[in-house]
């Protein structure tokens, strides 16, 4: 199931400057991530982005899930 949600999410260095985009779209996956973190339910989201669906906001979570698991995370220092 979760190779279903995830190939929702798609990156395209002509959309969005390549960052994560649900379907192809110029909704990224940060932005989804940011607006439920915000306290949106995803049902808030629909309502207000209308041409998601609730399985490109599972796709969103299930992406940062992946991205949570890599092995070394290195810090930058400014």
């Amino acid at each position: 199931m979760e190779k279903q949600f995830l190939n929702r999410i798609t990156l395209n260095p002509d959309i969005c400057q390549g960052k994560p985009t649900v379907r192809n779209t110029r909704y990224t996956v940060d932005l989804v991530l940011e607006l439920m973190s915000a306290g949106m339910s995803e049902n808030d989201i629909i309502d207000d982005y209308p041409e998601l669906e609730l399985n490109d906001i599972k796709a969103c979570l299930a992406f940062a899930s992946k991205l949570s698991k890599v092995k070394t995370v290195h810090r930058i220092v400014p």
